[in-house]
C-alpha cells in the first residue's frame, strides 16, 4: 500500500481537477465553484483510475468524491442487462438513497441508469430496473446479495467499486458481506474506499481491498470540526431526569435553534422521547431503523424542508446524511462507541456553518465520555458544573409502572424488613397458659398387630399355592381401607418375598410369561 498522503492545493477549482464538461456544467448548477479538501484530493486519481483511500471527517463532501469522476467515467460504454458497470456499498438505506440523489442532481446532463437495491422496497421493481441495464448499481449489502441469489444479478462487469463508510460497515457486522461481494467482481476493478475512522480492522480490510492505493487524508481521523461548540451537560440517572434537563436545554438555545437533531442509543429510547416531546407541545418526529421505508424518508424530507423542528433519532442518523444547514445537535444519550460521537456531531456545522452540540451525561457515563476525550485529543468542556454536582430526584415524569408501583405502595402500612416467604403467611402465635414442664417422650412406633400380620402370611401362602396350580384368578381386594399395609411394611414385604416369582409386577403375572417352556 502506498504510504503518500496526498493533501489538497490550495486555490483549486473544480475545473482543474479534469472532470468533463457536462459534469462541470452540472456542479455549476448547484452552486458549487470550489472543491473540498477530499474532493480536490481524490478527483483527479480517480480519474487516472487508480485505488483511493480516502480519510475525512463527517461533512466534508466525500460523496460528490467519488460521483463526480465516476459520472465523467461513465460517458462512455453502455451496461447491459442485469450487469451493471459500476457498484457502490452503503452501509444504511438513508445513505443509499443520498447517494442516487447525487448522481441525479450532478448527472442530469447523462442518460444513465441508476438503480437502488434497498430493503423496505418491493424486488419486482427494483429487478425491472436491473433489466434495463444499470450503469450505477447502490445497494446495501443485504438487498445486493438476495438479488444475487435470486439469479437477478450479475457482478461481473462491474468496473468501478466503490466502499462507503467502511467503519460504519464495520459496526454494523457488514464485512463478512462485503468479503462475499468482492470475490464476485473482477480483480481488475478500481476501488474506492471511504472511512470517517480508520480502526486496526479497517486497516487490514483496505490491505485485503485495495492495491497499491493512493491515501487521500485531510484531516486526522476521528477529528471534530472547529466550529463546532461542544458541551457536556450534567443530568440524573433516570430518563424523566434526562428529559427534563434536554427540554431545559431546548428552550435555554431557542433563540439560535432553527432546528436539531437527538441522538439516542436505542430504538425504544427513540420513541419514549419522541411521545414525550409531544407531550409537552414540542415539534418533533422520530427516526428508527423499525420504520416503514417510506415513513423514514418522508420524516427525513419533512425535516430538511423544516417542515419539522427536532428530529429524534438512533445512529441510523448519524452518518453521511447530508442535512446542511442544522444548527444543534443533542445527544440525549452518551455513545458506547466513541467513533459515533464524531459522526452525531458531524451532522452540524457542516460546510463553515458554525454549530453547537449537547452531550447529556449522567455519572455511569463517565467511562464513556472518558474514552471520547481521547479519541478527540481534546477535553469537552461542562455547561453547568460537573457531575459532582448532580443532585438526584424522582422527577415529576415517572414512567407508568413507576406510578402504578407507587400508587399500590400508599396503601400499605410499613412493615420494616422485608420477611420470608413463610414468615409472611405464617399467623401470629396464640398464648396458652403456662404448664408444668413434662419430658419429652419419644413418639412410639407403630407395629402391626399379630391378626393384621398372620393375615399377611396367610395371602402370600395363598397365592404360591394358587401360581403353583395354575390358577391365576383375581386376588380379592381388600374392602376394607384399615387393611391397608403400611409404606414401611410394603417396602419390607418388597424386600423379602424371594418366593414370589413375581417381582416387579406386583401380584399378577403378565400374559407372556405364562407359556409353557419345554426344558
Amino acid at each position: 500500500m502506498s504510504s503518500d498522503i496526498q493533501t489538497a492545493p490550495e486555490a483549486l477549482t473544480f475545473a482543474d481537477l479534469g472532470l468533463s464538461p457536462k459534469v462541470l456544467s452540472a456542479v455549476t448548477d448547484a452552486g458549487y465553484t470550489v472543491p473540498t479538501p477530499i474532493q480536490a484530493g481524490a478527483i483527479p486519481h480517480a480519474l487516472q483510475g487508480k485505488d483511493i483511500l480516502g480519510i475525512a471527517q463527517t461533512g466534508t463532501g466525500k460523496t460528490a468524491s467519488f460521483v463526480l469522476p465516476m459520472l465523467t467515467r461513465l460517458e462512455k460504454g453502455r451496461a447491459r442487462a442485469r450487469m451493471p458497470r459500476t457498484l457502490i456499498l452503503e452501509p444504511t438505506r438513508e445513505l443509499a438513497a443520498q447517494v442516487e440523489e447525487n448522481f441525479v442532481r450532478y448527472g442530469k446532463n447523462h442518460k444513465l441508469n441508476i438503480a437502488l437495491l434497498i430493503g423496505g422496497v418491493s424486488f419486482d421493481e427494483q429487478e425491472k430496473k436491473l433489466e434495463r441495464g444499470a450503469d450505477v448499481l447502490i445497494a446495501t449489502p443485504g438487498r445486493l446479495l438476495d438479488h444475487r441469489e435470486r439469479g437477478k444479478l450479475l457482478l461481473n462487469g462491474v468496473e468501478i467499486l466503490v466502499i462507503d463508510e467502511a467503519d460504519r460497515m464495520l459496526d454494523m457486522g457488514f464485512i463478512p458481506d462485503i468479503e462475499r461481494i468482492c470475490e464476485m467482481i473482477p480483480f481488475t476493478r478500481q476501488t474506492l474506499f471511504f472511512s470517517a475512522t480508520m480502526p486496526p480492522e479497517i486497516t487490514k480490510l483496505t490491505e485485503q481491498f485495495l492495491h497499491s492505493p493512493v491515501r487521500v487524508e485531510v484531516a486526522k481521523a476521528a477529528s471534530t470540526a472547529i466550529n463546532i461548540t461542544q458541551r457536556l451537560v450534567k443530568s440524573g440517572k433516570k430518563p424523566w431526569d434526562k428529559r427534563e434537563v434536554l427540554r431545559n436545554l431546548i428552550k435555554a438555545e431557542e433563540e439560535g435553534l432553527k432546528n436539531a437533531i437527538i441522538f439516542c442509543n436505542r430504538k425504544i429510547e427513540v420513541s419514549e422521547l419522541f411521545r414525550s416531546l409531544i407531550k409537552y407541545d414540542f415539534d418533533a418526529g422520530a427516526l428508527h431503523g423499525d420504520m416503514d421505508q417510506r415513513a423514514r424518508m418522508q420524516m427525513l424530507a419533512n425535516f430538511r424542508e423544516g417542515k419539522l423542528k427536532l428530529l429524534v433519532a438512533s445512529d441510523v442518523a448519524a452518518r453521511g446524511l447530508d442535512i446542511p444547514d442544522v444548527s444543534h445537535v443533542f445527544n440525549f444519550d452518551v455513545p458506547i462507541h466513541a467513533e459515533d460521537y464524531v459522526h452525531r456531531i458531524g451532522r452540524t456545522g457542516r460546510a463553515g456553518r458554525s454549530g453547537k452540540s449537547f452531550t447529556i451525561a449522567t455519572r455511569s457515563d463517565t467511562k464513556y465520555i472518558d474514552a471520547i476525550e481521547r479519541l478527540i485529543g481534546q477535553p469537552i468542556e461542562w455547561h453547568d458544573g460537573d457531575l459532582s454536582t448532580v443532585v438526584e430526584s424522582e422527577g415529576e415524569e415517572a414512567p407508568r409502572r413507576g406510578r402504578a408501583s407507587q400508587q399500590r405502595g400508599r396503601g400499605r402500612k410499613d412493615e420494616g424488613e422485608r420477611k420470608p416467604r413463610g414468615e409472611r403467611h405464617a399467623k401470629a402465635p396464640v398464648e396458652k397458659p403456662v404448664q408444668d414442664a413434662q419430658p419429652e417422650v419419644e413418639a412410639p412406633v407403630v407395629v402391626a398387630d399379630n391378626d393384621d400380620r398372620s393375615r399377611k402370611e396367610t395371602i402370600k401362602s395363598e397365592n404360591a399355592d394358587r401360581k403353583a396350580r395354575g390358577d391365576h384368578a383375581e386376588r380379592p381386594r381388600r374392602d376394607d381401607r384399615n387393611d391397608r399395609p403400611r409404606r414401611d411394611d410394603r417396602n419390607a414385604r418388597q424386600r423379602n418375598e424371594d418366593n414370589d416369582g413375581t417381582i416387579g409386577f406386583g401380584d399378577d403375572m403378565p400374559a407372556f410369561m405364562k407359556i409353557a417352556v419345554k426344558i
